[in-house]
């Protein structure tokens, strides 16, 4: 029982400085698609984040991706995406101006398509890694200028043939790499 009590403390000594943080952020995003042209895609990005922890540790943060793409990809003619982020984040205290910070996580998405799928959607998993850097402007507020790369699985692609009024499936998975330059802003409370 003493190890158990003596244990609750020093984790509460540890994050004792760790604070809930919100952000926004907007970037670009360019993405290349696995298939036999190496399709390339570039399209703006923002983002909403939540997150907690210490700006000079540790931190595990949930964010939302909105890419508006005006491209062509899997043949629709307008394909916004939206995707959710789970990643654990570690900074360092350098005693310099700036905390880098490196990041990995995972993710889930779907992107809305006007192609001739199933539901109009398609839904997709990424393995993100990332690094960047914190500016602190003062205790409650800093900028951050970040890189993330994505590895993505989509899934399979069904399309309604409506002359034989059944549903097709092509023997391959798209998959991609994205990567995302941004900027954004935190406050942390």
């Amino acid at each position: 029982m003493k190890k158990i009590i003596l244990f609750s403390l020093l984790l509460t000594s540890l994050y004792s400085d760790a604070k809930i943080y919100m952000g926004v952020g907007g970037g670009v995003y360019s993405e290349t698609l696995d298939d036999e042209f190496n399709t390339n895609i570039t399209a703006n990005m923002a983002r909403v984040k939540i997150g907690y922890g210490i700006r000079e540790a540790y931190a595990i943060e949930f964010s939302v991706d909105y890419v508006d793409n005006k491209e062509e990809l899997f043949h629709p003619t307008d394909a916004t995406r939206y995707g959710l982020n789970v990643e654990l984040i570690k900074a360092f205290d350098w005693g310099i101006y700036v905390n880098p910070f490196v990041k990995a996580g995972f993710g889930m998405g779907y992107m809305e398509t006007e192609a001739s799928y199933e539901d109009n959607s398609l839904s997709f998993g990424t393995y993100n890694l990332g690094f960047g850097m914190y500016i602190p402007i003062g205790e409650n507020l800093d900028f951050e200028l970040g890189y993330d790369y994505k590895y993505t699985s989509y899934q399979k692609i069904k399309e309604y043939n409506s002359a034989e009024d059944k549903i097709e499936t092509p023997e391959d998975i798209q998959k991609s790499m994205s990567h995302t330059a941004y900027i954004g802003v935190n406050v942390r409370f």
